[in-house]
């Protein structure tokens, strides 16, 4: 994971630039998230670390420290700076970090594979007729009231979800695997259900504005 600077031969903690001498680097091809932050792929991921490691990285690449610089280097700054922050979203997000290991790994795409885990599909269809009738119901109906119900069993299953994720990516497949395909699968369960909670955030905030 580790380089050294081009400049002063120190250890490199991310490729965009160096804590000892300050240098801004601007390596092609542009590191994976991991990379940018020095970090192994995997799934688990600290979020303290990865918060951690994202403000080191930053007092050595963020443009405010290079406004004295010439011109080429503040550009670099600025692109180092958009790629740490941009790296810092991604794993910090579960589905995102998994979604960038399935396609990393050469796994299916969601265009390319849309089908859900077939033990999940039983359970969509009672959600779904459960929301509907929560839509179509008024607020303080017992079909509004179920929604309580049906978000603490979506987000049960959240963490199944990715438990299951958790426990595929653990240790990496190799490279086109079929495992990638049940991770995809997975991930289309896990988008379904943060859908779904947003919708029912959507009808208690609707039902909780004054009319």
């Amino acid at each position: 994971m580790s380089s050294a600077c081009p400049s002063c031969g120190a250890e490199l903690e991310t490729p965009l630039g160096c804590a000892r001498c300050g240098g801004v680097f601007t390596p092609e091809p542009a590191p994976s998230p991991f990379e940018a932050l020095g970090l192994a792929v995997a799934f688990e991921v600290d979020p303290k670390e990865l918060r951690r490691r994202l403000l080191r990285a930053s007092r050595v690449v963020h443009p405010d420290y290079h406004g004295s610089s010439t011109p080429e280097v503040r550009a670099r700054a600025e692109r180092a700076s958009a790629l740490l922050n941009e790296a810092h979203e991604l794993l910090a997000d579960p589905a995102r970090r998994a979604d960038w290991i399935v396609r990393s790994l050469g796994g299916p795409t969601e265009s390319e594979q849309r089908e859900m885990p077939r033990a999940f599909l039983m359970e969509v269809l009672e959600w779904n007729e459960a929301l509907e009738a929560a839509r179509d119901a008024q607020p303080g109906s017992p079909a509004r009231a179920a929604l309580a119900t049906l978000e603490a069993d979506l987000r049960s299953q959240k963490l199944a979800v990715l438990t299951a994720l958790a426990r595929l990516f653990t240790p990496l497949p190799e490279r086109g695997s079929k495992s990638l395909s049940e991770a995809r699968a997975q991930l289309n369960a896990l988008r379904y259900l943060e859908t779904t909670l947003t919708q029912i955030e959507a009808l208690r905030l609707e039902a909780s504005s004054p009319s």
